[in-house]
């Protein structure tokens, strides 16, 4: 898994792209990325699966925050990102959340 930040010249932006690694789930079908930034919708971003097996998803997100996040694996099951930028508690169970900082 990992993030990479492309910060934006012309706008209070930056494109975060998100990949999550198809070999840590083979037999994946699907992957959602939810987070604060789409009200942990997982419908809301479903990532693309390349060639390589991997599954990416790409957005603009406002600078100088810091945005919540997870990977919701074939409806089912939640994983964090391993390169996030930190962890938090979630207010919902005793899991953590991936924190990607801009």
């Amino acid at each position: 898994m990992s993030i990479s930040k492309q910060y934006l010249k012309t706008k209070p932006q930056c494109k975060v792209t998100f990949t999550f690694a198809g070999q840590q789930y083979p037999q994946a079908q699907t992957v959602a990325l939810a987070g604060d930034f789409n009200n942990w919708d997982p419908q809301a971003v479903l990532m693309k699966k390349t060639k390589t097996g991997d599954f990416t998803a790409s957005l603009n997100l406002e600078k100088e925050k810091q945005y919540q996040f997870r990977y919701l694996v074939d409806g089912q099951t939640w994983l964090n990102d391993e390169e996030a930028d930190g962890y938090v508690p979630t207010q919902v169970s005793y899991d953590q959340n991936s924190v990607v900082q801009l």
